[in-house]
């Protein structure tokens, strides 16, 4: 199977083609085929953002397409930065003043937190198909570690009672909300014959 993942971000990339791994499954990004991808995410969902990725990019390819929308939600801040976090850390001269921000905004407040991963693949069949994955737990009250990017210094995983931070890709892929939702997505293109494992 041939798919394209809907984002430029090399971080995800990466994250993806280690987490699609022994299958056969053939894995581009839009740069990789010369696409002009820049989508203008202004859904009110993670659903609909990933969505609206999916939809640019099909109307430049006819290959299947996997999109993501992903968030950090901190309890304590109603949600916040949740939809808006690619926007939010984009304020900050860099992604460790952003994470040190909501530290700050955090301070003596209720520390529960998720990430969410909303995935959209298309292409495949008529429909879009729509996948989840959610990994709690909860903000850290300082930088944690030299692994991982955006928010994940900052964000204790319950799954493995470590900083996502501290991880290596190989762990963090065995807990992250991308690693719950892809394997919805494997579990179902398996089911319905469209890939086999290596």
């Amino acid at each position: 199977m041939d798919l394209i993942i809907a984002t430029n971000n090399e971080h995800k990339l990466d994250e993806y083609r280690a987490l699609l791994k022994g299958y056969d499954i053939k894995i581009y990004s839009p740069n990789d085929l010369n696409l002009k991808f820049n989508p203008i995410e202004n859904g009110k969902t993670y659903q609909a953002n990933s969505l609206l990725k999916a939809r640019a990019l099909q109307k430049l390819t006819r290959l299947a397409i996997l999109a993501d929308d992903s968030g950090f939600e901190i309890d304590a801040l109603d949600g916040f930065p949740g939809l808006y976090s690619n926007r939010f850390a984009k304020k900050f001269n860099n992604q460790k003043e952003a994470n040190l921000s909501l530290i700050e905004k955090t301070k003596g407040l209720n520390k529960k937190a998720r990430f969410i991963c909303a995935l959209t693949l298309i292409n495949v069949e008529e429909e879009p198909l729509f996948f989840v994955g959610v990994a709690n737990g909860q903000i850290l009250d300082r930088l944690y570690g030299e692994e991982g990017f955006g928010y994940d210094p900052i964000f204790y995983s319950n799954d493995v009672s470590k900083p996502f931070g501290e991880l290596s890709m190989e762990e963090k892929n065995r807990c992250s909300h991308r690693y719950k939702a892809i394997k919805e997505v494997i579990k179902y293109l398996l089911e319905n014959n469209l890939i086999k494992a290596l």
